[in-house]
């Protein structure tokens, strides 16, 4: 007589795969920065109200929200280890912390109020790209020789983009400098 065998079923929840996880924290990550830049450019050229939040006449920069989540979100992982769903939000909110965050890099590595620094949008740019990175490669296990060769090429190609960035700043910010003084003159009452 035959008899099917029934297929073993998972005995724990079942996990997300780190891939699909660092999709989500990309999308999120990549939506957050647009619509920050967005909200602030409207704001800034006078086209919608002031939205910033202020304490005390103190301006709350969105850095400090993108911290505040990066803290929940890691005590969240640290203490509660969510699952299914509950993962996914949470890579969600990481993203979302991760744009808040280093949308404002330039501000809190120089410690200066001036939110159109070159070194913010660059930070974007190589945080946004790694997480695609994680979001598209194999698995580490998975790795042959072509990927091997691709990352050494990566990490190549990021020193010098590096090494040019540095050099960079100070040219970038003579061009830009006029152009970013009438904005921010523009927001003044």
């Amino acid at each position: 007589m035959y008899t099917e065998r029934a297929t073993p079923q998972p005995s724990g929840p079942v996990q997300t795969p780190a891939h699909v996880l660092a999709r989500k924290v990309w999308a999120a990550f990549a939506f957050t920065f647009v619509l920050s830049r967005i909200l602030v450019f409207l704001i800034m050229s006078g086209r919608i109200p002031d939205v910033h939040s202020h304490f005390r006449g103190t301006h709350l920069h969105h850095l400090n929200y993108g911290i505040v989540l990066l803290a929940g979100v890691g005590a969240l992982l640290l203490f509660n280890r969510p699952t299914g769903r509950w993962l996914s939000v949470t890579a969600v909110l990481y993203g979302v912390g991760l744009a808040l965050t280093f949308d404002e890099f330039g501000m809190w590595l120089h410690l200066n109020a001036d939110y159109w620094q070159r070194a913010s949008f660059d930070a974007v740019v190589v945080i946004g790209s790694l997480l695609a990175l994680v979001a598209t490669a194999p698995a580490l296990r998975q790795f042959r020789p072509r990927h091997w060769a691709t990352a050494a090429t990566l990490v190549a190609v990021l020193t010098a983009f590096g090494v040019l960035l540095a050099d960079s700043f100070h040219s970038a910010g003579r061009r830009l400098e006029p152009y970013l003084e009438r904005v921010r003159l523009l927001q003044q009452p």
